[in-house]
């Protein structure tokens, strides 16, 4: 129970507040039974905790809200246009692309790109073209891969050595299978006291010695240990419901952000509200990345036998991205694509070839 006066808990079923004095008779109602106020409540400029102005209790924000709900009486508290300005978490990215046009030239431009693509776009019905301010966890994370993979320069080397190799025992060999032109092959005879005679071609010996000694040189010690350290600021978009448009390799142009101010964000342009807390986020953004270190690893190293990445997870921050939605049908296949309205650029691509 909270003291309508001055805020103050107090324990359930007392009458009198312990701190001011303050009847609280008032305060024992339910929350349903307590009417709310008509109209939200306009929170403070840099507001970062709030009391409710109706029964005094504290009211959390989350970050993204923009209107809190008192938990205790139903009360309606609305962020102002600068109310965030005090909370480092919540940031955003100003709009540089609002137009449709510019953005429907890059479009065609992308959905027409080579000879199989020519006039897709214009084959292509148009469903959906969107606006909105969608919330992502920007997840720091500092990664490190330790590989070891097959040392190709020294496989190469070894290769060309145990060839050469094979060169002069064929070429002795062939001496013995009629080079010479007289008696052909020639085996020698070894002779042993307890031994029945044995026979042994001496090109043979070679041979066998070659192939275990030459060919087996590649698989013993041709391997390397390198280290690839990567530093990422990831992109976890946090609505569950745009799971599918979540970037993969994608980087927001972190250095135009500035604080989230709904004053600066053109009428009619929806914010979306975000439903992925930042544990999540920071559990996706580390299986992203070790996706993302995985295939770097794959395209600069060749026959990788052992890989394993250690990463630091940083504190999130929350960032609304100015994105542009595109959804077309193509002969019965969807298209979708979603641009980075900041910076014009392709953040992903479904169904596109």
């Amino acid at each position: 129970m909270f003291c309508p006066k001055c805020g103050s808990q107090n324990p359930d079923g007392a009458e009198y507040c312990m701190k001011c004095g303050a009847s609280l008779t008032g305060a024992q109602q339910s929350p349903q039974s307590q009417a709310a106020p008509k109209a939200p409540v306009l929170a403070p400029t840099g507001a970062t905790s709030l009391k409710c102005p109706n029964c005094g209790a504290p009211i959390s924000p989350k970050f993204g809200e923009m209107v809190i709900t008192c938990e205790y009486c139903g009360s309606a508290v609305t962020l102002g246009n600068e109310g965030w300005t005090s909370i480092q978490k919540s940031t955003m990215l100003p709009i540089k692309f609002p137009d449709k046009d510019p953005m429907m030239a890059k479009i065609h431009e992308l959905m027409d790109k080579g000879f199989l693509h020519r006039h897709m776009q214009e084959e292509s019905t148009l469903q959906e073209m969107t606006l909105s301010m969608v919330p992502y966890w920007i997840v720091p994370v500092s990664a490190r891969t330790s590989i070891t993979a097959a040392n190709m320069l020294q496989q190469t080397a070894q290769t060309a050595t145990t060839a050469a190799l094979f060169g002069v025992v064929l070429g002795g060999l062939g001496g013995g299978f009629g080079g010479g032109g007289g008696g052909g092959f020639r085996p020698r005879r070894i002779w042993s006291p307890s031994l029945p005679p044995i026979h042994l071609s001496l090109g043979t010996a070679r041979l066998g010695m070659f192939m275990g000694g030459g060919m087996g040189m590649g698989g013993g010690g041709a391997r390397k240990a390198e280290e690839m350290d990567n530093n990422y600021n990831f992109p976890v978009v946090a609505l569950k419901a745009l799971t599918e448009y979540q970037p993969r390799d994608y980087v927001f142009n972190l250095t135009d952000r500035t604080l989230f101010d709904v004053s600066k964000i053109p009428k009619g342009i929806p914010i979306l509200n975000g439903d992925v807390g930042e544990d999540d986020a920071k559990n996706q953004a580390k299986t992203y990345v070790d996706q993302v270190q995985s295939q770097k690893a794959h395209d600069k190293y060749h026959m990788i036998q052992q890989m394993h990445t250690d990463m630091d997870v940083g504190t999130a921050e929350l960032l609304h991205a100015p994105i542009w939605f595109a959804r077309y049908d193509h002969k019965g296949e969807r298209i979708a694509l979603a641009f980075d309205a900041n910076s014009g650029f392709l953040i992903t691509s479904i169904g596109l070839k």
